[in-house]
Formats: C-alpha cells, structure tokens, sequence
C-alpha cells in the first residue's frame, strides 16, 4: 500500500483523501474504501491526472454523485476521482438557431432541471428529481415519465486514458436502454444538450407534477440507489417483484421497499453483501415465478468477493 500511494502522489501534488470509505460518497450509504480519492477542481487538473494515472498503470474510475453504484465492502483498487461541484457549470451557446446549452458532468439533475425552469426552457422537465449528476445520467441513458437523456444530448466532451480531450456527436442510435454504447475507457466531461423555449408556468407545472408524482411513489427516510433493476421488455420491474410477494424481504440491514418494490434499500446497517445477496434473492424468486431475468441498473464497483451463485449480469460484477 506504501507503494501505491507514492506512484499516486508522484500524479498528484494537491489533496488526497486517503482509505476513504465510499459510502460516504454513495447514496446506497454502503461501500469500503477507496485507496485514494481526489476531487479535481478544474478540466485541465482532470486531464492532467487521469493522464498521469494511465502512465503509471494505476486503476482509476469517475463517479459522480454515487446515486447508481454499489461499492464493494472490501472497497476499491487504486483511485476514485470525483466529479464534483467545480464540474457544474451550465452554459447557454449564443448566436445558435435553437436553444443549445453546455453543461458539465458534475452537475446535478435537479439543478439542471431548475436552472432551465428559471430561464423558460423546456425539454428537461423530466430529470427533475432523479438523484445524479449529468455524466452519470448519460452514461446509463437515464430516463423516466416516457423520455431519456438520450433524446436531448447532441453532442458529448470525452476524455481518454491518456488524458485526451475530444468532443464528438452523439446521435439517438448511440443509446440503448439505460445504457449507451461508449467507447471503453472514455470519460464524459461535459455534453451539450438541445431545448426548446417554452411558457415558463407551464414548464414549473410539470416539474411540480414529476417531484410530486416521484415523492408519492419513493421511500423516504432510507438510503437507496432509486430503481434497482432495468424494467423487462414490456414489464415493470417493481410489479413482478411485488406480485411475487418480496415486498418488505429483508436480507441483514437490506430490504425491499414496501412502498415501491424495485427499490432495495438500506434500513441502516446493510452491507454491500447484503445488498447484493438480496438482489440475488429477488432475482431468483422472480425467474421462479415469472420466467424472467431481472437484470441490475445499478453499477457493481470495487473487489467483490466471488461467489458460487450465477452471475445473472456479467457486465455489472
């Protein structure tokens, strides 16, 4: 571990937090510690570090707002670098035909979602509540009440990992359902988004109606990491998780909601474990019952323990 920390501090001359745990960085409130996490406070800092990792063949992964992670109670190899409030500035492009606006990866969906009720811009009403950050929502194609990311973004900022900016289009075809095909080891600094001007009451009517509808259906008062598995072809996740009577299972400090099935939460004392071992317990009730895969939308992180049970997502663990 000495080792490690020197090759980190020979990329790295400001603030380290070092052997940090990540559930404090995870909305899940669960996950061991990373071997160092850093909070870049500018692009160049970011492109110099990552750039500097990659030379030294250390480990490194982005997040964001930790909304849509599971971390490993044995936490995370090499360095967790965060993309946090010095990545949330929103720009309007002047002199466009349409409304076009450049927004950072560390900025918040709701943030973003009342910077453009405050200025009469519609098209992003939809993200008002989700609990993520710009590059978290784009790279799961984040979406809800019928729309996605997907259909608003028109152009993304990648870094690579040689700490090589590039900024290229990103059409529809390139999103799938909560994904989106990225080429491997790229990271999203910023994208531009397209929105439409709009009367600005009626854009504050929907994103009340969306916080309200969200806020019935949600628990409250628990840690969660919002819906845990992709919705099936032509099904709802929660509603075959509920009619095969899971609500309230309970595994360690881990639960399903009672107040929405495909939440699993956290009532406080869960693990990561418990947490991954309940997920596998719905997953194979409800294939019992239904002959369906519930597949995780959530994103497996860290050094997991290898189990015997089957890997019912291979790209998430």
């Amino acid at each position: 571990m000495t080792a490690i920390k020197e090759r980190i501090r020979r990329c790295w001359s400001g603030e380290v937090r070092w052997d940090c745990p990540l559930a404090n960085y995870s909305t899940l409130k669960v996950g061991g510690p990373a071997d160092a996490i850093i909070l870049p406070q500018s692009k160049e800092d970011l492109v110099r570090l990552v750039g500097r990792l990659s030379a030294e063949q250390l480990p490194w992964r982005v997040i964001g707002r930790g909304s849509n992670i599971l971390v490993a109670d044995q936490g995370v190899e090499g360095v967790v670098i965060i993309l946090g409030r010095d990545f949330g500035a929103i720009r309007p492009l002047p002199d466009v035909a349409s409304p076009l606006i450049l927004v950072e990866a560390g900025c918040s969906l709701t943030r973003l979602s009342n910077w453009c009720s405050e200025r009469a811009l519609s098209g992003l009403e939809f993200v008002t509540g989700i609990p993520g950050s710009v590059g978290g929502a784009i790279m799961m194609n984040a979406g809800a009440w019928g729309s996605e990311i997907g259909q608003v973004v028109r152009r993304v900022e990648l870094l690579d990992d040689a700490g090589v900016l590039a900024s290229r289009p990103l059409p529809p075809d390139d999103f799938c359902y909560r994904g989106w095909r990225q080429p491997h080891g790229k990271v999203v600094v910023a994208a531009l988004f397209a929105v439409n001007g709009d009367d600005q009451a009626a854009i504050n009517e929907r994103c009340q109606l969306y916080a309200k509808q969200r806020a019935a259906k949600q628990p409250k008062g628990v840690a969660s990491a919002g819906s845990f598995f992709k919705n099936p072809p032509g099904e709802a996740a929660g509603r075959l998780i509920e009619q095969a009577g899971l609500k309230g299972l309970r595994v360690g400090g881990a639960e399903v909601s009672s107040v929405h099935a495909n939440f699993l939460v956290n009532l406080g004392s869960a693990t990561a474990n418990d947490l991954r071992r309940l997920m596998r317990l719905v997953q194979k009730k409800v294939h019992e019952q239904f002959a369906v895969r519930l597949l995780p939308e959530v994103e497996f992180i860290g050094r997991w323990e290898q189990t015997d049970e089957e890997p019912l997502d291979e790209n998430k663990e």
